[in-house]
């Protein structure tokens, strides 16, 4: 072989060793080192659903999933859904135009109805806005970004929410610049309200605060003030020139009944607070992933209360805007067909309560399998007193653990449960593993 030959082959790593120094010394070095961004978490109830979806055991059972399932543990999409479903793909003047900044007309006219009532007063007196969302997630957000930006309040002042609440809404509020701090709400004794604790830290609140709360089915426990409380509530509240702001996921899926999931709302708007609500059709609907929401926001009754929404909801706008521009049409087209049309809408209440009922059922028949084998009546009875797609269970995170490593039965470490994750085929098998931990672990 020639001399010239060999020689160039054997430069040929070392020319390549040089090459790849000069880029390396043409590079710009990140300016985002780990320092200034570390690694962030893992979303706790993604990880879970993700250890779930690897776990290859045919006994695994799913209580974390925040979403409905059937009796063989299936998505159910609403019968009611799927007849709008077949209108819309009939209809030959559907297209995919952009919506409105503000969203669908006809279906944020008819979430407001079904939120405040068709006769609430704000309605009448023209001192309600509403602006389609995605889902209750924008909608929350847009209305805590509106409040960072426009309610009067002193420095730092803070939003209060319960303790403990949707995770999310620690998120939320942090990065629209609002502080945050809790009021209790949940007893670990009673495992029921702590209502004496939640009254008197929002009695205790600086004046003025933003004072959230769940309308009803409350996430994570499951447990919601009375009517009589709620009455009391407002007492405080207006007492302490506070501003209420309500989150209502459920709708109808927590009772099966509209009007009285709606309560809280509804009588708050007739003692004539100027609030906000934000509203998702995501459970009610079984629309998860069309994120499908509503925000509404009503001023106080007085001469100049249209002339107030009005501003308000043009800066609701421009917040609307410079975010996500216009909101997306699927969703809110399938729901308006439904709260627009009487036969849809009563077809949607019959839905309504077959998931309702079921949630209902697997909640006496976790409770009656588990007293059964501890043989103490109204040991569980916290399971059947709360309410909704959620229950606190009062388990602990190590037993919560033991739960999933030795039954493969999952869920949020605090001791939520999704009711929904239930079925005849699985309650009496999930009784039997959290009584056994329960007994084994302290």
């Amino acid at each position: 072989m020639p001399q010239s030959s060999t020689a160039s082959r054997a430069s040929k790593p070392s020319e390549r060793l040089s090459n790849i120094k000069g880029h390396m010394e043409g590079c710009n070095p990140t300016a985002f080192h780990k320092d200034n961004v570390p690694q962030a978490p893992e979303d706790p109830l993604f990880g879970l659903m993700a250890a779930y979806r690897k776990d290859d055991s045919d006994k695994k059972v799913d209580l974390g999933i925040g979403a409905y399932r059937d009796d063989n543990a299936k998505p159910w999409v609403l019968p009611v859904v799927k007849q709008a479903d077949e209108i819309l793909r009939k209809d030959p003047n559907l297209n995919h135009e952009y919506l409105p900044i503000a969203g669908l007309a006809d279906f944020t006219t008819a979430a407001q109805k079904l939120i405040l009532g068709a006769n609430s007063p704000a309605i009448k007196e023209k001192r309600a806005v509403s602006f389609q969302t995605i889902s209750g997630t924008g909608a929350v957000h847009l209305g805590g970004l509106f409040l960072s930006r426009f309610l009067p309040r002193p420095t730092n002042q803070p939003i209060y929410f319960s303790s403990p609440t949707w995770a999310n809404h620690n998120q939320i509020f942090t990065n629209v610049h609002l502080p945050i701090k809790t009021y209790p709400y949940f007893s670990t004794q009673t495992k029921g309200l702590d209502f004496d604790g939640m009254r008197s830290t929002i009695e205790g609140a600086p004046e003025g605060s933003i004072i959230l709360m769940h309308a009803c089915a409350h996430n994570p426990t499951g447990v919601d003030p009375t009517r009589e409380q709620w009455m009391e509530l407002a007492k405080v509240i207006r007492a302490r020139k506070h501003f209420p702001f309500f989150d209502c996921a459920y709708q109808g899926f927590a009772s099966g009944n509209l009007e009285n999931d709606a309560w809280a709302i509804r009588y708050f708007v007739s003692e004539g607070f100027e609030m906000c609500v934000a509203q998702s059709f995501a459970k009610n609907f079984g629309l998860y992933g069309e994120r499908a929401g509503c925000f509404h926001f009503i001023t106080g009754a007085g001469p100049d209360a249209q002339n107030t929404i009005g501003r308000i909801g043009s800066q609701l706008a421009i917040l609307q805007r410079s975010e996500i521009s216009n909101p997306p049409a699927y969703g809110a087209r399938i729901a308006s067909l439904v709260l627009n049309d009487p036969a849809l809408f009563k077809e949607w209440e019959s839905n309504l309560q077959t998931m309702a009922g079921r949630i209902i059922d697997m909640r006496k028949a976790l409770r009656s399998k588990l007293e059964e084998l501890n043989g103490k009546e109204g040991s569980w009875k916290h399971i059947t007193d709360q309410i909704g797609m959620f229950s606190f269970t009062g388990l602990t995170e190590k037993q919560v653990m033991r739960m999933k490593d030795e039954a493969h039965v999952y869920m949020t470490k605090n001791g939520r449960i999704s009711m929904a994750g239930l079925n005849t085929k699985n309650v009496e098998y999930t009784a039997k593993a959290i009584d056994k931990v329960v007994r084994e672990t302290q």
